[in-house]
């Protein structure tokens, strides 16, 4: 058996949930990228490839990530090869896809069918959509994302495998090859598996929210910008964004522009205090 899972945090708490059930036994593989950011056209070939790697190398450059597109430590299509050709030389193997009720998870389930599909019949979707589980207080909640559950609650888990069909396996590539044709940067869940598409700067207003009158480091903005809103993304990108609004002219900097704790940014002086909430 194969795990497969779209989060370091998920991959930790997956091995101890295996490690109190013998029957969950196998190796779990990470699917790196965040396929819920970045131009996704032609992502299947060469050309598409090296765009959305030139594309990270941009975002990441001289931020906390600097040199992570380039080191060789994110590459799913070299993570994917090796787990088709163990699919190929072991016909008893079968993958198991764990997803949660998130837009990374659920684009990166997208990315994984193109890949799998000639082995339906042997993959499984353990998708954790709108399910309550019991927190390590015992209280109920609905987790969105898969490393939040108690290894304990896996074991129930584990009962929601079932075979992704043939339908599936045909109409949700048809549904990811239109979002790859619309080719925008920023993907949002609206429920169930559907994915809407906006621009890069998605996540710029509700980020200028916390910009004040007052210097704040980078990493403190994007803090709260991470606890208090619904729909967020990765701090890299979010670093991003923040780098293109200063270097635009938008803001007071002081520092370099470079790691989250290395730059405050303020409203221009004179300019209105925008209102946080």
């Amino acid at each position: 058996m194969i795990h497969i899972v779209f989060n370091e945090a998920d991959t930790a708490v997956l091995n101890k949930a295996i490690e109190l059930d013998e029957t969950l036994q196998g190796k779990v593989v990470q699917i790196k990228d965040d396929y819920a950011v970045g131009p996704l056209a032609n992502i299947y070939i060469g050309e598409g490839i090296a765009a959305r790697k030139a594309w990270w190398m941009q975002v990441l450059a001289g931020g906390d990530y600097d040199g992570k597109a380039e080191d060789g430590s994110v590459d799913d299509y070299k993570t994917i090869a090796e787990l088709v050709g163990e699919l190929h030389r072991n016909p008893e193997e079968i993958v198991w896809i764990w997803a949660a009720q998130n837009k990374h998870d659920v684009s990166g389930y997208y990315w994984l069918l193109h890949f799998v599909k000639a082995f339906q019949g042997r993959v499984f979707i353990l998708y954790l959509n709108n399910l309550p589980f019991f927190n390590e207080k015992g209280s109920i909640f609905y987790p969105s994302w898969l490393h939040t559950i108690p290894p304990k609650e896996f074991l129930k888990a584990k009962k929601l495998a079932r075979p992704i069909t043939l339908s599936e396996f045909e109409v949700d590539p048809d549904e990811w090859i239109r979002l790859c044709n619309e080719n925008k940067g920023v993907r949002i869940l609206e429920g169930g598996k559907k994915l809407v598409q906006h621009a890069y700067d998605f996540y710029d207003a509700d980020i200028k929210r916390f910009i004040t009158k007052d210097w704040q480091k980078a990493g403190k903005i994007i803090a709260q910008f991470l606890s208090k809103h619904k729909h967020t993304t990765g701090d890299a990108y979010l670093l991003w964004r923040l780098k293109l609004m200063v270097t635009n002219g938008e803001y007071d900097v002081q520092g370099e522009l470079k790691n989250m704790k290395d730059f405050e940014i303020k409203h221009k002086t004179g300019v209105t205090e925008q209102v946080n909430g």
